[in-house]
């Protein structure tokens, strides 16, 4: 059962810290395409917003207001997607600070985090984070431990993923968490992939992911990519080309037919 670390970790995993560069990640790479090691992997590990939990009304929305605070401008979702679309803007503080100061407003990247935290938890956590809906079901979620291990791998930070899974009693089902807390280098870096693997041949493994940093950082660490994005919406209209692209196995429209997609691999 995984647990939070009893110790601090190291400040040093700023989610403002600039997206690490590097020839193994530039260059092109179609390493994620193509059949699993074999129909259940030894380790499916998740992205969580997006995936394992429908974000629209809180992250999402509280991205959108915070903008509109600091600029007094309307923005929507589709400009949204539109940054996140993007490499390197995984982190919705990062990405609302972006762009914030592109609208011609000068805010700092605390300032913007705290509106930001200031809007998502509100008073006694009943900001937008209580819209957040968990998208898998729980027995579907048991069948899979049964096939396969299950982890985590997510931009999110401890605290906000413990208020998800403690919410939905969910914690147990997961052998192996990954925070950007965990990590030196966040997304599109594949460190919190690698650290899962622990030694295990990538192609035992299928990251499930909803972004274009969940890609990239999928393909760097040579692990098979299946994708997650909503059937209609600006999402699928703006990402699903790049993430073919990218090297992603297929595109789900919601988490719950993974299981019936691992079944269908089985079907000669």
């Amino acid at each position: 059962m995984p647990q939070r670390p009893t110790t601090l970790p190291t400040p040093a995993k700023n989610r403002a810290a600039p997206i690490p560069d590097s020839p193994r990640r530039r260059k092109s790479s179609t390493s994620s395409r193509g059949q699993l090691a074999k129909p259940y992997p030894s380790v499916i590990i998740f992205d969580v917003d997006g995936v394992l939990v429908d974000t629209r009304g809180s992250f999402q929305l509280t991205t959108l207001q915070t903008v509109k605070f600091f600029t007094k401008k309307r923005v929507t979702r589709r400009e949204l997607h539109a940054w996140k679309n993007r490499p390197g803007f995984n982190d919705d503080w990062k990405l609302s600070t972006a762009w914030v100061n592109d609208l011609g407003a000068n805010s700092t990247y605390a300032e913007v985090k705290k509106k930001f935290q200031e809007i998502y938890w509100g008073e006694n956590s009943r900001g937008n984070v209580a819209k957040e809906k968990w998208l898998l079901r729980k027995s579907t979620l048991g069948r899979l431990r049964q096939k396969s291990e299950l982890a985590i791998f997510t931009g999110r930070n401890w605290h906000e993923l413990d208020y998800t899974l403690d919410r939905n009693d969910l914690r147990h089902n997961f052998k192996t968490i990954v925070t950007v807390e965990e990590v030196a280098n966040p997304k599109p870096a594949p460190d919190g992939l690698i650290k899962i693997l622990n030694g295990r041949a990538p192609g035992e493994a299928l990251y499930v992911g909803d972004n274009i940093d969940d890609a990239l950082a999928a393909q760097a660490a040579q692990v098979p990519f299946l994708a997650v994005l909503p059937k209609t919406g600006e999402e699928r209209r703006q990402r699903s080309t790049r993430l073919r692209e990218l090297g992603a196995l297929d595109i789900l429209s919601g988490i719950s037919q993974l299981e019936a997609w691992l079944r269908d691999l089985r079907t000669p």
